[in-house]
């Protein structure tokens, strides 16, 4: 069961005349993907489809074969960690897992365990006892995604799960959801938390006003990209050498100082004639570089690339 895919085949969902998604076909596998997209393009629309909280207004959502939206023999397999939380009143964090645990058919007994183990492994054993309505923001999100694990389940469809946490408990949760993904589960998240998408992400999945944009990791989306120039750092002591024996050569489209000082940001439609030139220029003598990096190589420079101005604030 490790290597199914979640599927979708031309999938569109409409709310009234409202576009939520369009026209969608996506295959994801086990490993970690990130959803990216500003509030609205569809993120939460896809979130909800594959876990049967909406049905497809056209195409199909696929679960193990089989499609989700009144498919409850799924609900064992798939966790769901919403990005919005509502709690029932006066109830503890280990009360509120306990009680989903029983819908699954576990004793008491058996759901106060699993309850326990679920919390302690997003490190909120302490306050397990205490009600959730005086949680912080970090520990809701915390409860929140215990009780999406709580079950064991093989999909974890996480919305904003590292929304209002500290950096330490970011990072926690990062490695929990590596050791996820290496055990074979799927793991879907979305963030507007970019450089954790880009660090912690197997694969993103680009949205943009309910289309999927582009899909892979950054390099390959990037390399796909062939309308835009590549943007290059070179950091080097002597500047105006280098920029001066760069603007010799047709494929190099900008160059200027960068604003440190230390450097050059480089433009050019030709990547592979860019680095064979850089390896002539170094090899002869003619130029010292301290390092040479992609400037643009993450989601945000990416996605930018991709939706222009209208992209909206991630």
């Amino acid at each position: 069961m490790s290597g199914a895919l979640i599927r979708f085949d031309d999938v569109s969902k409409f709310y009234g005349e409202v576009l939520g998604v369009n026209r969608v076909d996506l295959q994801i596998g086990p490993g970690i993907t990130a959803l990216v997209g500003p509030n609205g393009s569809g993120k939460s629309t896809l979130m909800n489809l594959m876990t049967g909280l909406l049905e497809p207004s056209q195409g199909r959502v696929e679960i193990f074969g089989k499609a989700p939206h009144g498919a409850p023999e799924l609900f064992d397999q798939v966790g769901y960690c919403a990005q919005f939380d509502s709690f029932p009143r006066g109830v503890t964090g280990r009360q509120f897992i306990a009680a989903y645990l029983r819908l699954h058919g576990l004793s008491q007994r058996e759901a106060d365990a699993r309850a326990l183990q679920a919390i302690e492994r997003v490190d909120l054993l302490p306050a397990a006892g205490k009600k959730v309505a005086a949680y912080s923001k970090g520990m809701r999100q915390r409860i929140k995604l215990a009780q999406a694990l709580a079950h064991d389940p093989q999909i974890l469809v996480l919305d904003e799960p590292l929304n209002g946490l500290d950096p330490m408990a970011r990072a926690e949760l990062i490695e929990l959801f590596r050791e996820l993904a290496a055990a074979g589960r799927h793991v879907i998240l979305s963030s507007h938390i970019l450089h954790e998408v880009d660090v912690v992400a197997d694969e993103v999945v680009l949205i943009h006003q309910g289309y999927v944009m582009a899909k892979g990791d950054i390099p390959e989306v990037r390399e796909e990209m062939v309308d835009h120039p590549l943007e290059i750092l070179l950091r080097c002591a002597t500047p105006s050498l280098v920029a001066s024996e760069l603007f010799a050569h047709d494929h190099i489209l900008e160059v200027r100082l960068h604003e440190d000082g230390g450097g050059l940001m480089v433009k050019t439609r030709q990547a592979d004639s860019f680095y064979l030139l850089l390896n002539d220029l170094v090899s002869s003598g003619r130029i010292d570089l301290e390092a040479v990096a992609p400037a643009d190589d993450d989601v945000m420079a990416v996605y930018r690339y991709l939706v222009g101005s209208e992209g909206g604030t991630l």
